[in-house]
């Protein structure tokens, strides 16, 4: 089909009429970036459009041709889900929650994986079951493929003691670190070549699997020693992905990562954080660091010696910092957890803030406190933070839909047996009805969109129960004024 087929929604939103007039009734509310296929030649100021399932018209005005930068933070529950478009079309996953989530969202969005599929890559931030766990079901998946997994080097092993499944502890200058790191693919296969290595621990099980199963081509270990994710840098890519974490040390002539006083927070800390940089816009993703490992980032970012004593002394590392670390965007640490450093998300200083978290977890996230910082850390006079579990008022009764959709073919199959073929063709028509409403809901609502041209940009979330046609998403928008302004937040009230 030719490219001039092809059109993009425009800023903030575009509508769709059900005929070539602009007084017509609105069947749909398109978000800018949303693809559209132009089906003939336009009628006066209005296209005859095909958009997300929908015919009809939109004015000309309305369209535009650049493809922007998208983000979906997808409703994964408790835990961490984001898929990234760039306008060249390389596509990452940055973690990918727990269950099968993020699955559902990707088959709903690259219609059920019908042809084959290759990521850029997958990231995985570090190994937590929440942020690694759903990258299982998308290993599983046979059309789904990655050219490379990036993770943060650490990899759980079997051992006697669980404070050593990442290693052991190797003292160096008044701290513990840990220096048996898997930086690559040929360390990865040998780790993996010994099964007593990582018998019974998920993670290292999940990527055997996967390497088996050629769903992955190359493997590495992401670290500010970096600079960039391979093939992301200044002049290679649209996208920079400039990496701020983890930071390793040189531990008697080896690499070495922090010990930060337990697995849980150690692994957490040395998180993969990077700052994605389109034109003038800047998003910060940071996995799950913690105070310790913020404090570490800001001395490094910020070239000090130490943590500041006095408040001077943390302005002057804040500002320091800044140039590293500031960000328009960012998704939270650690789904709003308590253990966050003020200063450091001073330093990121968004204009907006994300936060993935879930409505059935025993941790309350997000904390009231940390509410409290991200809202003074951030800029501007109404910074906005966004929240996947408030963006979906619905709850997502069911854990393994998946195996629920095992059962109801099963059942189907049993309901068969001695029907007439109306009955069976009603049954089997229920059946996948029920079934496609079982990814969608979590494929449509929840969703956290943020979508930028490098210069302005939207967040935005599907209304479930949306007034009319005109109205079905909740969006933020975010302008300069001028190419040469700053951006800022452009509240409803000011329009």
């Amino acid at each position: 089909m030719p490219t001039d087929n092809f059109r993009y929604a425009g800023f903030p939103s575009a509508l769709v009429f059900e005929k070539a007039d602009a007084k017509s009734k609105v069947l749909k509310q398109l978000l800018w970036g949303d693809w559209v296929q132009v089906t003939g030649s336009a009628q006066g100021n209005l296209l005859p459009v095909q958009a997300r399932g929908c015919k009809g018209f939109m004015t000309t005005a309305s369209v535009q041709k650049e493809r922007l930068l998208e983000f979906v933070f997808v409703d994964i529950g408790q835990g961490d889900g984001c898929l990234m478009i760039t306008p060249d079309d390389k596509m990452f996953v940055i973690d990918a929650g727990a269950g099968d989530n993020m699955l559902r969202f990707l088959r709903w969005r690259f219609r059920a994986f019908k042809k084959r599929l290759d990521f850029e890559a997958a990231i995985l931030s570090h190994s937590d079951l929440d942020h690694y766990g759903g990258f299982e079901d998308l290993f599983q998946e046979p059309n789904l493929f990655f050219r490379n997994v990036y993770t943060n080097g650490f990899m759980e092993r079997k051992a006697a003691s669980d404070t050593d499944i990442l290693g052991p502890r190797v003292a160096h200058n008044g701290a513990n670190f840990i220096t048996a790191l898997v930086p690559d693919l040929a360390s990865l296969n040998t780790f993996l070549s010994t099964s007593s290595n990582f018998s019974g621990k998920k993670y290292p099980t999940m990527l055997k699997k996967a390497l088996d199963a050629s769903k992955f081509t190359d493997f590495k270990m992401l670290s500010v020693n970096d600079g960039f994710v391979p093939g992301f840098g200044p002049g290679q890519n649209d996208v920079e992905l400039e990496l701020l974490g983890p930071v390793p040390e040189n531990v008697n002539g080896t690499t070495g990562l922090r010990w930060f006083g337990d697995v849980g927070k150690t692994k957490n800390g040395h998180s993969v954080v990077v700052r994605v940089r389109y034109k003038n816009l800047t998003v910060f993703a940071g996995g799950d660091l913690n105070i310790a490992s913020e404090g570490l980032l800001l001395k490094h970012h910020a070239g000090a010696a130490s943590l500041p004593k006095t408040e001077a002394d943390r302005q002057a590392l804040v500002a320091a910092a800044r140039p590293k670390l500031t960000a328009d965007f960012a998704k939270a640490c650690h789904h709003g957890s308590g253990d966050v450093s003020p200063a450091f998300m001073s330093a990121v200083n968004p204009l907006g803030t994300i936060i993935s978290s879930g409505d059935d977890e025993a941790f309350s996230h997000p904390r009231a406190d940390t509410l409290g910082v991200l809202g003074r850390a951030s800029r501007g006079e109404r910074p906005g933070i966004f929240c996947t579990e408030l963006a979906r008022s619905a709850p997502e009764r069911i854990k393994h839909p998946r195996l629920l959709q095992a059962e109801l073919d099963e059942l189907v199959a049993t309901l068969k047996k001695g029907l007439t073929p109306a009955k069976e063709k009603k049954v089997n028509a229920s059946i996948a009805n029920l079934k496609k409403n079982l990814e969608r809901s979590i494929a449509v609502f929840g969703a956290i969109n943020l979508r930028t041209d490098g210069n302005r940009a939207v967040v935005a979330f599907k209304i479930e129960k949306p007034r009319n046609a005109k109205s079905q998403w909740d969006i933020y928008k975010f302008d300069r004024g001028t190419a040469a302004g700053e951006l800022t937040f452009v509240s409803k009230q000011d329009d």
